[in-house]
Formats: C-alpha cells, structure tokens, sequence
C-alpha cells in the first residue's frame, strides 16, 4: 500500500493541473489569451502518474496538449501562465504560448504543436543517455492520433534496433482533433502497433493515477537497467474538445461528441476516484480536502495576477532567440 502523503501528492498534482486548466477559460472567452489553449481536463492521471515514476534527470517530451506534463514535472506554475498570456516572464519568455513549453533544467525538454512531432526528438535524447551511460531515461508522450503518423513506427524500429532506453505513453483520449477513433482506427485500442517492433506493450486505464504510477514505475525501472523499450497505452477522455472551452458536444458547431459519452467518462473522473480512496483507506475528511483546494486555486490566482502584472516582450525583440549562437 502506498503512503497517505505520497497520495495526497498525486492529488495535489492532478488537482492543481485541472484548477490550472479550468483556470485559462474566462481569458479565452474574453479574448484576453489569444494563443490556442489545449486543455487537459480529464487527463491528469497520466501525467501525473507517469512523472511521479521517473527521476529528476530523465527527460519527457510532450505534445500540444502538456501544461499537465510540465506541472507534473515540476514546471514553474507562475512561468507557465505568463507564457500563456505572451508575456516575458514566461517559461518560453512569451514567444511559444500553450504548445512550447518546456523547462530544460528539469528534464521537459519539448513540446510542440505537430502532431508527433517530439517522438523523434525523444528518441534523439535516448539515444543521447544510451551514450553517455548515465541511466537516464526519456519519455515520449502522444495522443492516439500520433498512430496515424510514419515517424512514430520508425521511432519503434530504431529504438528497438539500438535498445535505447525510452517509455513511448500514448494518452488515447479517443479522439484525433474532431475525429473519433472508430473512424480512422479498425478498434479503439493503440499499443498493439509496438508489438512487430519487439517492443512490449501494456494497456492501461489512464484515469486510475496509482495504477498508471505503478505501471510506469515498473516500466521505467526495467528500462533504466537496460531492458528494452517499452510502449504503454493509457486509456482516457479529455472533458474539454480539442481546442479551448469548446465542449464540442453534438449539436453545436462540431458535432462530434454525444452529451451522454462526456456524461459517461466524467464518472470515471481521476480526481474524484482517488480522492474516494483517500477517504475510505485513511479517513482524510472534506475539511482537509478543502484546505488542499483552497491553497491551489490561491496559488492558480496568484499566478495569473503574476501573468497579467508581467511584462510583453519587446518589439525590438522580435528576431532574439530564433537561432542559438
């Protein structure tokens, strides 16, 4: 059994991801945010599971729906919502808004808006560690619309070949922007694809945060020790659709997602069901629930007050640190 306070720290973590997120929808409305937001609501139990396994040096890589991941990582909340908002004091200073974010002294090293676009680079960074002999580890994450994309199944082939020592975690949210996967998938399941490569593979239910931690746990353990790759599908739902506040539900503009499927996943939310068994296996009650809530939306206002309070870049600053020198 795991500790109370090593749970409370998954909770914390998912919780301050969905405040975090949820957090972003009144500047979008208002116009205020102006860079696409990718929200992550119903998905924190990937990231937080999978980074709560992994050690300060290894590397992950995201995708264009990360702050999960980088808060998970360690991120600086109060840079990540100014970056949001372009401002300079942002984790990219203002000129990678919600899909380039990164905090490279903690091992996020990137996160970019194309579709698989950081599996190669993950591979790279393995590759890299496999090199320098260090027992770092690097964590490719995606969504299953990656699985649609060449440079996921030559990132398998290699890492396979060299052995390299990296965690491929798809987060199957079910959905490739608007597409759901039954129209662009025969079944709705995604490992399966790393087993030609002999790459062994594990689905997951992605909203059970202490199951995905012990799954990568063990994953990532075997990896670092010079096991092979390995693949792990999470099973999720993102609450939100694919860009900002828009629920896509069907009968608005997208017509996409059925009211009783969002219904259906939101029973299986990852905060609430780990904060059941908090309850009933160490008798925690709504007031210190209440306590840990009311400390992170204070510390999400805060750094939203950071953010509008926080300059935008320079003008004059426009062609700095599009090149390294």
């Amino acid at each position: 059994m795991h500790s109370k306070d090593f749970l409370l720290t998954l909770y914390r973590t998912m919780f301050l991801i969905r405040t975090c997120e949820e957090s972003f929808v009144p500047g979008i409305h208002s116009g205020e945010i102006r860079c696409p937001v990718h929200l992550s609501s119903g998905q924190e139990a990937i990231a937080a599971g999978v980074c709560a396994a992994l050690e300060k040096n290894d590397m992950i890589f995201g995708t264009h729906r990360s702050h999960g991941h980088y808060l998970a990582k360690g991120g600086d909340l109060n840079a990540l919502v100014a970056e949001i908002y372009g401002k300079e004091k942002g984790c990219s200073r203002g000129r990678g808004g919600s899909m380039h974010v990164l905090i490279t002294d903690k091992g996020y090293l990137a996160s970019v808006p194309i579709v698989a676009g950081t599996i190669s680079l993950a591979v790279g960074a393995a590759l890299a560690a496999k090199i320098r002999k260090d027992k770092t580890i690097a964590v490719s994450f995606f969504g299953d619309g990656a699985a649609g994309e060449g440079v996921l199944y030559e990132a398998m082939n290699f890492a396979s070949l060299k052995k390299l020592p990296i965690l491929f975690v798809c987060e199957n949210n079910y959905y490739s922007t608007h597409m759901p996967i039954r129209e662009c998938r025969p079944d709705d399941t995604v490992h399966t694809i790393s087993t030609p490569f002999g790459i062994p593979s594990f689905s997951i239910d992605g909203n059970d945060v202490v199951g995905v931690y012990e799954t990568a746990k063990n994953l990532s353990e075997t990896i670092r020790n010079g096991g092979c790759p390995a693949f792990l599908e999470c099973r999720t739902y993102r609450f939100r659709g694919h860009v900002g506040p828009d629920d896509n539900i069907q009968g608005s503009h997208q017509d996409i997602r059925p009211q009783e499927e969002i219904d259906e996943w939101k029973t299986r939310d990852p905060i609430p069901r780990l904060a059941e068994y908090l309850k009933e296996t160490f008798s925690i009650n709504e007031g210190e629930f209440a306590q840990i809530h009311s400390a992170i939306e204070n510390q999400v206002t805060q750094a939203h007050q950071f953010a509008k309070a926080s300059p935008y870049p320079d003008p004059l600053e426009l062609t700095r640190y599009v090149f390294r020198k």
